[in-house]
């Protein structure tokens, strides 16, 4: 159950509306076998929307298929998974939802030199190594082409957060609560992996593995991996990768919070097997919250990384000139001769010129209360001489 609390109740500091997301497009809850779907419901006491239950049942249907197929490729592939060596360290992409991640995350995959998880291999984390070449091309009606928070491109093969593969594999994560949003925040212990028991912060690092093993199988170019949840993992990553780079991404924070809010929102709504309610706002306090957590292990967990193997970057500066700022994140982390991917990014900038960021009108109220919370970051990124009324994102 959901705490009383004293903060407000859910306030919307946009009025673009969503995207209209079809019933019959595909949830990332269509990745699930028949286990880790039984497992959501029954956690969650079946308390579905009586609106949603078509949706319960096409994920019910998936799930026997994914089922199926992940045998048939554990069958196939397994001691291939086993064996693989990353040619070359990862690259990770840290920051905050709504920092711009997602925009470096594209940059980076316009490298031909570079590979990462798509939609389809974090849809079907189970079987993708087998049905990637068939499956995409039957279901892509299925797939809108954009997101529903903002004119983002969607698509089985655009980059994606390995975390939606995890969630769908089983692992417990943060990202469950948009599943059964009105029950409130969940697996919040996996935000940052800190108060897990050895046992279980090893049964966590042996299934994120394999699913980059996978990946790596797939194709075996350097990987470039991208979830907000990771900022508060970097130590974790380390014992796993310990020669994985970072790129950390910030932006203004009275940008972040509201577009945040809105993009929790936005898959409540989208991705929920309830018709979310606005009675909690804890949307509102769990942002808030969780930025403060994750900044704090991230503060500590950087001194860990070695020199010349982290990289911090500014939006607002990469949005202003692409190809300079990609430059010095190439020659910082050595990752290459940047002539190589210099004229893509040229494109790209022609290609999204006209693109049209939310804009977002914070009351003064909420925007004292962000700057407080997250009063160390504004200090320690350059954000705290700003005084932003209306926000775009």
């Amino acid at each position: 159950m959901i705490e009383p609390s004293s903060e407000p109740k859910q306030r919307s500091y946009s009025n673009k509306p969503l995207h209209y997301y079809p019933w019959w497009a595909l949830r990332f809850w269509h990745g699930m076998d028949v286990f880790t779907l039984t497992k959501l419901l029954a956690r969650n006491r079946f308390a579905v929307s009586p609106g949603r239950w078509p949706m319960v049942v096409s994920v019910a249907a998936a799930s026997l298929l994914n089922t199926f197929c992940g045998v048939f490729e554990w069958f196939l592939f397994s001691a291939q998974v086993r064996e693989v060596k990353l040619k070359e360290p990862p690259l990770f992409v840290l920051g905050h939802w709504r920092s711009g991640t997602t925009l470096l995350h594209e940059l980076l995959m316009l490298d031909e030199r570079h590979n990462c998880p798509t939609t389809y291999q974090c849809l079907a984390p189970h079987d993708f190594l087998w049905t990637s070449w068939f499956i995409p091309r039957i279901a892509s009606a299925l797939m809108p082409a954009k997101r529903p928070m903002d004119d983002m491109a969607a698509g089985f093969d655009r980059p994606q957060e390995d975390e939606f593969a995890l969630v769908n594999l089983g692992v417990p994560s943060p990202y469950l609560v948009w599943a059964f949003p009105n029950h409130g925040p969940v697996a919040d212990e996996y935000l940052d992996l800190r108060s897990l028991s050895p046992a279980e912060r090893e049964a966590w690092k042996r299934k994120w593995k394999e699913f980059v093993q996978r990946v790596a199988l797939s194709n075996n170019r350097r990987l470039v991996l991208k979830s907000p949840t990771h900022t508060a993992r970097v130590r974790t990553i380390l014992e796993v990768f310990p020669d994985a780079r970072f790129i950390h991404i910030v932006r203004d924070p009275l940008v972040i919070y509201p577009s945040t809010v809105r993009l929790w929102k936005s898959l409540s709504e989208v991705e929920g097997f309830q018709v979310p309610h606005d009675d909690g706002g804890w949307i509102e306090n769990s942002v808030l919250n969780n930025f403060v957590r994750m900044y704090e292990c991230f503060e500590q967990d950087r001194e860990l990384i070695p020199p010349g193997r982290l990289v911090d970057i500014r939006y607002e500066d990469l949005v202003k000139n692409p190809v300079d700022k990609m430059r010095q994140v190439y020659q910082s982390l050595n990752l290459g001769d940047f002539g190589v991917v210099e004229p893509a990014i040229l494109q790209h900038m022609m290609k999204t010129r006209d693109y049209k960021t939310n804009k977002y009108k914070l009351p003064p109220d909420v925007a004292d209360r962000v700057r407080g919370r997250w009063a160390p970051y504004f200090q320690r990124y350059g954000y705290d001489g700003q005084d932003v009324a209306t926000a775009t994102a």
